[in-house]
């Protein structure tokens, strides 16, 4: 009897020490910080040293993550979350997010942040083609959004699916603006994705870097950061293009959620993705920090020049957000 005593005493002695680790363990969940996107395994990795916050790299893309946050609104899971700037706005409508300023708060230009906190830019990308040029097997490097179009790129050519994905809404977006579209008319780029649907286009849901870089997808409309990156860090032979036609830069932004189970873990990640290490790791994978002057000159260098860069365009963000809801709808309807 006094050796079954001892051995319930000494059980529950460890899952006193277990419930107090697990007390004290420093994690923040963030929606959307997938580790093969925009280095944020770099990120995780940083925050986790400077902070003590261990971050779970997270895999969704910002429609599932602002759905999963909706979804969870009476009991969230997650602390902050990553989303393309109209999601931010969407999120914020939704009231699943809260309103936080970090602490390089007056750093962050009006025009990228919420006013009340609720979301705030931390790096923003311009949308081209990121292009495996092996995977062309000698085709000629596509410089228009009409080469795409072309037979010769028939079951080359990847985009993020647009109603789920935050850079596949973008990459529609910069269709439709280049071939005429307004954010009040989607017309121009639901002909583009009709005509595109006959070149037997991959449309995945998730991040495809590691698809490029495989040459199962030889052109993905994506961001430069992405192109620079596999370039420059992962050696392959990837091109990134800017269409003629022109094209969009757009901001990413970070939000702390509503109610969040540990928030002050997640205020911590959020001041840290602003800090200058934080801003400094983005512009070495190529990002634009949001913070000015912290790109690297042996970085910059590595961009196309100014001259290409000319022909990406801002938008008004708030009235992409409003239209985002419409043009899925009819994509869903007449393309989908």
């Amino acid at each position: 009897m006094l050796k079954r005593v001892k051995t319930w005493a000494r059980w529950a002695l460890l899952g006193m020490g277990l419930a107090a680790g697990a007390a004290t363990a420093q994690t923040a969940i963030c929606y959307n910080c997938p580790p093969e996107w925009a280095d944020w395994g770099s990120q995780l990795r940083a925050i986790k040293a400077r902070t003590g916050v261990t971050v779970p790299p997270d895999n969704k893309n910002s429609g599932q993550s602002l759905a999963q946050l909706v979804a969870e609104k009476a009991s969230p899971v997650a602390d902050v979350t990553y989303l393309g700037v109209t999601f931010g706005i969407q999120a914020k409508k939704e009231g699943v997010v809260t309103g936080y300023k970090p602490a390089a708060w007056n750093d962050i230009p009006a025009g990228l942040k919420d006013p009340d906190g609720a979301w705030f830019t931390i790096h923003s990308g311009t949308l081209g083609f990121m292009v495996n040029v092996d995977a062309l097997k000698g085709k000629p490097i596509p410089k228009s959004w009409a080469d795409l179009l072309k037979p010769e790129y028939k079951g080359l050519v990847g985009y993020l699916d647009p109603p789920s994905a935050f850079v596949g809404y973008v990459g529609a977006v910069a269709i439709n603006q280049a071939r005429g579209g307004t954010l009040d008319n989607f017309g121009p780029a639901m002909e583009y994705f009709k005509a595109l649907k006959k070149n037997d286009p991959i449309v995945p849901k998730q991040t495809s870097y590691a698809r490029v870089l495989s040459g199962e997808i030889a052109i993905l409309l994506d961001y430069d950061f992405n192109a620079y990156r596999a370039k420059y860090k992962d050696k392959a032979n990837v091109e990134f293009v800017i269409p003629a036609e022109g094209t969009l830069v757009v901001p990413y932004v970070m939000s702390l959620v509503n109610k969040s189970p540990n928030a002050e873990n997640g205020k911590k990640v959020l001041d840290f993705v602003l800090s200058d290490e934080g801003q400094a790791i983005w512009a070495n994978a190529y990002l634009r920090p949001v913070r000015a002057g912290a790109i690297p000159k042996d970085v910059q260098s590595r961009f196309l020049p100014a001259s290409e860069y000319a022909r990406a365009k801002t938008v008004d963000y708030g009235k992409m957000a409003d239209a985002q809801k419409g043009f899925s709808d009819r994509y869903l309807k007449e393309v989908q």
